[in-house]
């Protein structure tokens, strides 16, 4: 079986000290390739650092995520375009709204994520969201920002059947992470409502490992796990999870070439 992570932090300081060794796991695991999202303008060179010594697996997005939108979102935004400018992404993430930690930039999160959108438009690529505690006024921004092409993933989704329902009208996939298997999840109630061909796998990797790996430290190596829970709510194998779930992500994301 091969799967597709389409979420890990694999450059995370949190694998400084044994990364060749989660690296084999992953491997081992059978997953093919591991999408990065970046987070802010200090995480490109470690995650472009393992695209180089991991090259076919490690793949880089371009974003700027809104937990560290800022004062300095500006700037920030400014050396990441020239990055897309000197060179190919897969996507453009991690990117959107996060209403969790820190409201004091919420208005700027919102036109940092507009800014970033308009770069998927303009590149044709699409935009991995992350949405903690603002799902809805996700939804709103991109559902305002549609425009027949733009399509990406509601990475770490854990809404309810309606906001699912919602982001697939909207052509976009739902990145199924280790929620899924938390009892208290809540996905329990909607994955089965809903069809293969709208999920990706993901883990979130350094954070939000599942099952039986909770409160330790995430690893792409542990996808297997997300993927046989969300057999069990679709009534699927591994194996058909694996391989739909794989054909979703590569149908999205572009090919970076060398």
């Amino acid at each position: 079986m091969n799967y597709i992570e389409t979420h890990a932090h694999i450059y995370s300081t949190k694998f400084d000290s044994d990364r060749d060794q989660v690296i084999q796991e992953i491997r081992d695991a059978g997953i093919e390739r591991v999408y990065m999202p970046n987070v802010d303008v200090s995480t490109i060179e470690a995650m472009l650092a393992c695209e180089e010594k991991y090259p076919g697996l490690c793949i880089p997005m371009m974003g700027l995520h809104p937990c560290d939108v800022k004062e300095d979102f500006r700037e920030q935004l400014v050396i990441m375009e020239d990055w897309l400018n000197k060179r190919q992404f897969a996507a453009i993430g991690e990117i959107g709204l996060d209403l969790y930690w820190d409201k004091t930039f919420f208005e700027q999160q919102k036109e940092a994520l507009k800014i970033q959108i308009s770069w998927a438009k303009e590149r044709d690529l699409p935009i991995v969201l992350h949405c903690r505690d603002s799902m809805d006024e996700t939804i709103a921004i991109v559902k305002a920002e549609l425009d027949g092409k733009l399509k990406g993933i509601f990475h770490c989704f854990n809404g309810n059947l309606d906001q699912a329902e919602q982001i697939i009208e909207m052509g976009f996939l739902l990145g199924i992470g280790g929620v899924a298997t938390f009892k208290n999840g809540g996905l329990d109630k909607v994955i089965p409502e809903i069809s293969i061909e709208h999920l990706v796998l993901e883990t979130d990797a350094p954070y939000l490992a599942p099952v039986p790996f909770r409160g330790k430290r995430n690893s792409p190596a542990y996808l297997p796990f997300i993927a046989e829970k969300i057999g069990d709510f679709l009534q699927l194998s591994k194996e058909e999870v694996a391989l739909k779930t794989k054909e979703n992500a590569l149908n999205l994301f572009r090919e970076i070439e060398s």
